[in-house]
């Protein structure tokens, strides 16, 4: 009996070979991607190195003023209609704050709407370090990466015939670098004494009802030998999204720095988002689940030494991807 049946599926399968012109092969459909302007890693870079002149960018200080009127000047020359949200915070040693979140909007008219946020100032201390502790840092990557990636994604929009379909939102935020220092003798935990910027907007937007369909925020993206791993809370809130951006990084030829393994949670500007906004948005940051954070972060280490376009271009061209196939 068993023979019978093996002779039977062979006659039917030559059978069938003879009588078919067709290809066995599976043919698969082809993704057709809309077309994308070119991120220019050169521009980013000079972005970073223009914030750096102007010294740390600590609240309440010249530096900070004077990055705050050259980040509202430039978003203007790029055709965003540009507004800020000035409110007061107070730090964890008591000090009052006069702090400003930048919102910059393309197509502002559009119902579909994305948020790109990275956060402007620097941290007033160097915590981490073995020298000057008590010195405020560059903060070239921590800060200065993620604003440079916004500025010249918003550069390029304006200036490229090719224009995205959706509207979109940068919002910088200020005073996400505080939060009590690695030696300090107590520590208030009363609350989150960073990102004080993303609290206050995510409780008060800059428009009342503002929704918008999801949201990415960049930090620390310029460093050399970067690593970006899907990050806990991005996952827990937008796993679908933190899945589009690695596998176009992948498309992209980036999959050496988008890395498909997770990470532990870490509470950045984004966690506001998703908890008080309810809107969902994921971090793009280096921060590793071997490591942690890499061997700058709250050092004076993190100058315009460590930057490295390359790490520039590999989050600049993929999230300037993700928004044109929106």
């Amino acid at each position: 009996m068993r023979n019978r049946h093996v002779l039977l599926f062979l006659l039917l399968l030559f059978v069938w070979s003879c009588g078919s012109d067709k290809t066995t092969d599976t043919v698969q459909e082809q993704i057709t991607y809309k077309p994308v302007p070119e991120f220019s890693a050169d521009s980013a870079y000079n972005y970073i190195q223009k914030q750096v002149d102007f010294g740390p960018r600590v609240p309440n200080t010249d530096g900070h003023r004077k990055t705050k009127e050259w980040l509202i000047k430039k978003l203007d020359e790029f055709g965003l209609e540009v507004q800020t949200q000035e409110f007061q915070a107070k730090t964890y040693d008591n000090k009052l704050w006069d702090l400003t979140n930048i919102i910059a909007s393309y197509n502002p008219s559009a119902k579909k709407r994305v948020i790109l946020a990275a956060h402007w100032d620097t941290r007033r201390v160097a915590d981490k370090d073995t020298e000057r502790i008590d010195e405020p840092i560059d903060g070239a990557n921590d800060g200065g990466s993620g604003v440079a990636v916004l500025m010249e994604i918003a550069r390029v929009i304006q200036e490229s015939e090719l224009k995205p379909e959706i509207g979109i939102d940068f919002i910088l935020f200020d005073g996400e670098d505080d939060g009590e220092p690695e030696h300090a003798n107590t520590r208030d935990n009363s609350q989150i004494w960073w990102c004080l910027g993303s609290q206050h907007w995510s409780k008060t937007p800059h428009e009342k009802g503002y929704s918008a369909y999801y949201g990415i925020l960049v930090d620390l993206v310029g460093a050399k030998g970067a690593r970006f791993y899907r990050e806990g809370y991005s996952m827990r809130y937008g796993k679908n999204i933190v899945n589009k951006v690695w596998n176009f990084a992948s498309e992209l030829g980036y999959s050496d720095f988008f890395i498909m393994r997770d990470a532990p949670e870490i509470i950045d500007d984004h966690v506001f988002v998703n908890r008080d906004a309810g809107i969902p948005m994921i971090n793009i940051v280096e921060f590793s689940p071997d490591y942690g954070f890499g061997h700058y972060h709250h050092t004076h280490s993190d100058n315009i030494e460590i930057i490295d376009k390359r790490s520039l271009r590999a989050v600049g061209q993929t999230v300037l991807f993700t928004l044109y196939q929106e």
